[in-house]
């Protein structure tokens, strides 16, 4: 069976976090700090906070960019549940808008007119390795005073005319879970170049308290901390910072082979009839945290997903939010585009260790799936 993804981890990491476990320091401490100025230092960004999941980071993220109860994020539907339900947690109401028929990312033209009164921040997500149009989006909100939260779960080291994700939106999340293009098992991390909203964050990861675990077992002294507001408990571990770090050092060649997979899809998948490869515009780089096609069949996505599966290939697909149970509503959006990349693309696997000859089996699975 080919997966949909397979970890790219060893004896490295192991000793890694077996060091932390060792050292008798395991919550979030001086690891963690490393792999923050890592990351940091890799997206150009003044500030990073690692937090427990992509999803707390974009919960957070949202907090620090003011958003309240009763106010609207515009967002996609054509993502992960957890873009739909970090706006909820904040009492938000999400406002889903169409993506772009080719990249299936949320369409910059169609922001501008869900835009209400009511609006205070845009949530873009960049999807499966693909940027979003952050610059574009950037400058719709800065037109109308919002913030833009961006989810980047799968695009770290991802570009756009250069520059890497994590410094083109006003605040940036990363997820490093068993799936993306970096993991520490679980783990997320919010990138910015605003002082006030890392310090937000960081205050609000470990229930708001005014000092931290560690600088009280640093300061030699009794230290009463406050909590002046209700935070919550986001913490990533030092065992899981250890792996991260490790993994960071690892992050040029994880990218490149990533990138390496995907064109080599794009040349195998050139001479399959019924399928169209991922569109990347020009001057964005994908890093390919799975390889999304569109099907163009009288099959459905379901069949073709079944037969694949007998054929010992996984696959995935992404859903469209506003048609789950938990956001369906008696008036639904006009999506078509959505509907259409919900009910008709499918994510082959791509990950590193993946060998030419497992890729090709899949494109061979896939042509006769067709």
């Amino acid at each position: 069976m080919i997966p949909i993804t397979r970890l790219s981890i060893g004896e490295e990491e192991a000793r890694a976090a077996a060091d932390v476990v060792r050292s008798g320091w395991l919550m979030n401490g001086p690891q963690t700090a490393e792999f923050e100025r890592l990351v940091a230092e890799y997206v150009g960004a003044e500030h990073a906070v690692a937090v427990s999941s992509c999803t707390t980071a974009l919960h957070l993220g949202l907090v620090a960019a003011g958003v309240q109860p009763g106010d609207e994020v515009i967002c996609p539907s054509f993502s992960f549940i957890a873009t739909a339900n970090a706006i909820r947690y904040v009492g938000a109401t999400p406002v889903f808008v169409d993506v772009d028929p080719g990249t299936f990312n949320i369409d910059p033209e169609l922001i501008e007119p869900a835009i209400t009164e009511r609006t205070t921040a845009i949530l873009p997500v960049s999807q499966i390795g693909l940027p979003a149009d952050i610059p574009a989006i950037m400058k719709i909100a800065a037109r109308h005073g919002l913030t833009v939260v961006e989810d980047a779960a799968p695009s770290f080291g991802a570009t756009v005319h250069g520059q890497r994700l994590g410094t083109l939106s006003d605040i940036t999340c990363f997820s490093f879970d068993a799936r993306k293009i970096l993991t520490t098992g679980e783990g997320g991390m919010v990138t910015t170049d605003d002082g006030g909203v890392a310090d937000r964050i960081r205050l609000l990861r470990a229930h708001a308290a005014s000092v931290s675990t560690a600088d009280r077992d640093r300061a030699g002294r009794v230290i009463l901390e406050t909590y002046p507001e209700v935070g919550f408990n986001y913490k990533i571990t030092d065992i899981q910072a250890a792996i991260g770090v490790v993994q960071m050092g690892r992050v040029d060649e994880i990218v490149a082979e990533r990138r390496r997979l995907g064109r080599r899809y794009d040349l195998l998948l050139d001479r399959v009839d019924g399928v169209v490869a991922p569109l990347v515009p020009e001057g964005f780089e994908h890093v390919y945290q799975s390889y999304n096609v569109r099907l163009e069949t009288d099959r459905t996505q379901e069949q073709v997903m079944t037969d694949m599966l007998d054929l010992g290939v996984a696959t995935r697909r992404i859903f469209a939010i506003h048609t789950q149970p938990a956001f369906r509503r008696p008036e639904q959006p006009d999506l078509p585009v959505t509907l259409e990349a919900a009910d008709r693309t499918i994510l082959l696997p791509l990950f590193v260790g993946l060998t030419n000859d497992e890729q090709d089996q899949v494109v061979d699975a896939l042509g006769k799936c067709l």
